[in-house]
This record gives structure tokens, C-alpha cells and sequence, in this order.
């Protein structure tokens, strides 16, 4: 369970997520128990939980999670069990920007798996990471739903069609 510092109400933050990393005591613990009492005691109540947990925090980590799990009277594994589950929840910090490159068939056929190669280099840093300045994270997905537009990828909400993997710098250099 998240370790209780001696204010009432918060908790000290074993996780790197948000501005509040490092700090000795972290007051998002107090809105936390907030949205959990809002929820509490409702049907389904655990992934609208997580959800707004994550909004807040950044990201689930094992406190948040723990912290979830003791207020909504369930276990920490199913609260583990149900972050891990889904895509959009995250156990780590993610970068201002996510980046999504799509390895369905078509953008794997046409050259993504090249753009991926492209964008880890250019980042320095594997699928799955995130860049050290907080500012990108790169994941790969399985379709995007442009096929016609292969090989594709999102940064944030943005879409880019037939991408190659020399454009990589150009690109990023609108979300540097």
C-alpha cells in the first residue's frame, strides 16, 4: 500500500509521473481519494477510476494503483490486472507527444517497419520508450485505419500518410 507521510490525506509518490516527481509528499493523493469516493460502491466503477487516476497523475503507477485498490475495497491485482489490460492505460510516463506508427499489413508492406527503425534513431530510444527530455514516446500499433495513405503514423491526434523514413526529422521538427 502507498506509504502515509504524516499529513493527513497524502502520500509519498514512489513514481516519476507529472510535474510533482521527486516531491517528499504529493498532494494529488487528496483528489485522488476524491474521484475514488465519487466512484465508490458503483457498478464498473474501477476503469472510470483508473482513467481519471491517470489523468491526474500521468500514468498508474504501483501507489496510484495501490492507493485505488484500497479505496475502492478490491484487490491491487485486479486493479494491476485491469491497467495492464488495456492499451490506453499506462504504468509508465508518457511523452507530451505519442507517437504511433502502424505495423498492420499495409504500412508493414509499404515501409513502416523502416519508419520505426527511423524514428528510434532519430529519438534514441527504443518502441516503448520515451524520450528523456519527456517529450515523445513511441509505441507501435496494429491499424490506424488509412491503409490507403501506408506507411502511417500519429503524433498525438495528427495523422501522417506515406511517411518515409527520411521525412522523420522534418516531421518531428514541428513538435520540438
Amino acid at each position: 500500500m502507498a506509504v502515509m507521510s504524516a499529513t493527513i490525506g497524502t502520500a509519498a509518490c514512489k513514481c516519476s509521473c507529472g510535474s510533482n516527481a521527486g516531491k517528499l509528499v504529493d498532494d494529488r493523493f487528496p483528489k485522488l481519494d476524491a474521484i475514488i469516493a465519487k466512484y465508490k460502491g458503483k457498478p464498473g466503477a474501477l476503469i472510470p477510476v483508473l482513467h481519471e487516476a491517470q489523468q491526474l497523475f500521468g500514468c498508474l503507477s504501483e501507489d496510484v494503483q495501490d492507493r485505488v485498490a484500497s479505496g475502492l475495497g478490491i484487490s491491487p491485482s485486479e486493479v494491476y490486472g485491469v491497467s495492464t489490460f488495456y492499451s490506453f492505460f499506462t504504468l509508465r510516463p508518457r511523452g507530451k507527444w505519442k507517437i504511433g506508427v502502424c505495423l498492420g499489413t499495409a504500412c508493414y508492406v509499404r515501409g513502416a517497419a523502416e519508419v520505426v527503425e527511423a524514428l528510434k534513431k532519430e529519438l534514441d530510444i527504443p518502441v516503448n520508450g520515451t524520450t528523456k527530455d519527456g517529450r515523445f514516446t513511441l509505441e507501435v500499433v496494429r491499424c490506424l485505419g488509412a491503409c490507403g495513405l501506408a506507411p502511417v503514423m500519429m503524433i498525438g491526434d495528427d495523422v501522417h500518410g506515406r511517411v518515409r523514413p527520411e521525412q522523420i526529422p522534418e516531421i518531428l521538427k514541428e513538435y520540438r
